[in-house]
């Protein structure tokens, strides 16, 4: 990917003319930054002077401190235009960067985070790091100013503790692409993964033991997929005790709706009060999911009120989705979110007040830090008229709160994540029965396919009218998934055809011919130390995972059993690193569970009978389902292993095919999960 920087002359702050929210927060330092570039570079090697690279967000709270005790503190900047070439890096625009200076972190025995603060070779190998940095020394932390001073010094006058460092980090970055041995992964080999990873889950807060709790929800995913293979109860429950504790503690805002980052305690009361794209969209299509098991109520209103949360406050004016929300107003973390006890009895009066402190947690000590967190974590009995009061009152204070000063909005459109919030909604949609869902997510679906391509390849980050290119691995990952996703729940024909363009241009961009693995980076993207290769989930999951489970949509939806043979070189290449971690592969394990699983049905005829059919279809959860419309044989290729059926057919029929069994043709949509179920115990 290319910086839109320039070289300019002297120790100027270049990121004037950079898109990105949080560059941009930093072009008024006295450090003299450089967006990550060929130019960056250059310099470094034209003055011979080690790197300093910070990688951090614009949501990042710890970020905004690092910035404000050093990189806005002149004498800081004096040493640090002095002694580096100093790049800054936004994380999400440039995740490729992040990945490999955050294992060479990993490697040096650190467990990470962000900011990230690492310092590099004038080539750009990397010597050493760590996160956040103090401006004085604390707690065990040295100085900023002390650490950048040594590491110069080391730099200068004893090189070979410098080569040393930087041998051994390129080695074991360079290790983490090279393939392992073999390993199976079965049905009984997931399902002794869900036993193990069942065993992490906190019996009684839900989420994983102890804190901080993140929404994992690639694990909660799998827990549910578990439940649904072996028909234990256990791992519905582990599941739902989680959702259950998130959708009313503090992580969920109650007035606002949406959900933040993580949760600080054990309790998820207190949030990291950012909030990010991509968690609310899997937390969106995990609660759609859950509620189609149990019609909870709670989990239909939490997913309501983060879509009108998403059309409200991250949708751009194109129609795609901002990439997330700032933790900080006004300098302080949460303080948008937080409420007084008498500001809560101010704005609702005291009956409507106590009657609303009693539900949420308001009290005259506050919960967090003298303030309330609003949340419904202690049991209180609600009819459905305190429902309705309560609902009132809400918005009242949400229209107080509007008045406040806001968080600051991220507006970058990523195009992975945005990927992620289209199929949210279109099976979100599909489930809980909300066409307009639908409609957000071919708008935003169009915009990214439209602005933010060049032929058949996709951009990563789009803001301002200037596109960050070429795309990652993961953004062709993701918007595949999206299409496929959009062509099930429609059946319109562009969203299949555009998922084919993409899945040729990653296969020729980004393909390892080696392993069947994608490469995260372009092979004519912008060279950097390494070409990142990594297999692990993150806050979302892993692009190799993602795309195995393309694939075998794919296959289906194509109707060519070649994309299933890529999805099975593709998941034996990572199948010896996901036994050694499975914590780190768990989207791979539920490609596998899909490749195992998938209750492929195809539905043919039109009219009222065919569109009956497709509901019962696609009202099923997409975990183990794979849905394809086809009106008329005309309307598959020609080698389409569905098609001799179809052209059988002489009413609307569903065919249904588990692995290598088929079901007899299904007439009454009423018969459908009967037909999946048959045929899947078969």
């Amino acid at each position: 990917m290319t910086s839109s920087s320039s070289a300019t002359p002297g120790g100027e702050n270049r990121l004037a003319q950079e898109t990105s929210p949080y560059l941009l927060q930093h072009r008024d330092n006295p450090v003299a930054w450089w967006a990550w570039g060929p130019d960056a570079l250059a310099e470094a090697k034209r003055t011979n002077k080690p790197i300093l690279l910070s990688v951090g967000y614009a949501a990042c709270h710890w970020c905004h401190v690092m910035a404000h005790e050093s990189f806005e503190d002149t004498d800081t900047a004096a040493v640090m235009n002095d002694l580096f070439v100093n790049i800054k890096v936004d994380r999400e625009e440039r995740p490729d960067i992040d990945q490999i200076y955050m294992a060479a972190l990993h490697h040096l025995g650190e467990h990470g985070g962000w900011p990230l603060t690492m310092f590099l070779t004038p080539a750009g190998e990397p010597i050493w790091g760590g996160t956040y940095f103090p401006k004085t020394s604390r707690y065990g932390k040295p100085a900023f100013v002390d650490v950048l001073r040594e590491i110069a010094r080391l730099f200068r006058e004893e090189p070979q503790k410098i080569e040393q460092n930087r041998a051994a980090l390129m080695e074991r970055l360079a290790a983490t692409a090279r393939q392992r041995g073999v390993a199976i992964i079965g049905t009984a080999e997931l399902d002794n993964a869900a036993r193990q990873l069942g065993g992490i889950i906190d019996p009684v807060n839900g989420g994983t033991r102890g804190a901080p709790k993140f929404p994992q929800c690639s694990l909660f995913e799998l827990l549910w997929r578990a439940g649904l293979r072996t028909g234990e109860a256990r791992y519905f429950a582990a599941v739902e005790i989680t959702l259950d504790h998130i959708c009313e503690g503090g992580i969920y805002d109650h007035l606002g709706g949406g959900f933040s980052r993580y949760s600080v305690d054990e309790r998820w009361l207190v949030p990291h009060f950012e909030k990010m794209l991509y968690d609310n969209a899997q937390l969106l299509e995990l609660i759609a999911i859950a509620h189609r098991h149990n019609g909870k109520p709670l989990y239909r209103q939490r997913a309501g009120e983060t879509v009108a949360w998403l059309k409200r406050e991250m949708i751009t004016g194109e129609g795609a989705f901002s990439a997330s929300l700032d933790a900080d107003s006004e300098g302080e973390e949460g303080k948008f979110y937080v409420w007084s006890y008498a500001e809560v009895m101010n704005i609702l009066g005291t009956d409507d007040g106590e009657f609303f402190a009693q539900h949420y947690d308001v009290t005259l000590g506050g919960n967090f830090e003298g303030h309330t967190i609003l949340n419904r974590l202690k049991p209180v009995p609600r009819s459905v008229e305190d429902e309705a009061r309560l609902a009132g009152l809400r918005a009242k204070l949400l229209a107080a709160r509007d008045s406040r000063v806001r968080p600051g909005l991220d507006d970058k459109v990523l195009a992975d994540w945005n990927g992620l919030m289209i199929a949210a909604l279109a099976n979100a949609g599909l489930m809980l029965g909300e066409p307009t869902w639908l409609e957000l997510a071919a708008r935003a679906f169009d915009f990214v396919a439209s602005t933010m391509t060049r032929s058949d390849r996709l951009g990563h980050s789009w803001r301002a009218g200037r596109l960050k290119f070429p795309g990652l691995a993961s953004d062709f990952a993701a918007m595949i998934r999206a299409a496929l996703a959009l062509h099930e729940a429609t059946g319109t024909r562009k969203y299949l055809d555009q998922a084919l363009t993409w899945q040729h241009a990653l296969d020729r961009d980004y393909a390892d011919a080696a392993t069947g693995t994608y490469y995260l980076t372009a092979a004519d993207a912008e060279g950097l130390v390494v070409r990142p290769a990594s297999t692990s989930d993150d806050a979302t999951p892993n692009h190799n995972a993602v795309a195995a489970a393309n694939l075998i949509r794919l296959a289906v939806l194509a109707g060519d059993d070649r994309w299933r043979e890529r999805a099975d070189r593709l998941i034996g290449a990572i199948a010896p690193q996901a036994v050694e971690n499975l914590y780190m592969h768990m989207a791979l394990l539920n490609a596998i569970d899909l490749r195992l699983r998938a209750a492929e049905i195809v539905v043919t005829g039109k009219g009222a009978g065919a569109q009956a059919l497709l509901a019962a279809a696609r009202a099923r959860p997409p975990l183990d389902r794979i849905v394809l419309h086809a009106p008329s044989a005309a309307a598959l290729p020609p080698t389409h292993p569905a098609r001799a059926k179809i052209e059988a057919a002489d009413e609307p029929l569903a065919f249904v095919c588990v692995g290598e069994t088929c079901s007899l043709p299904v007439r009454d949509p009423g018969g459908l999960v009967g037909a999946i179920d048959a045929v899947r115990h078969t």
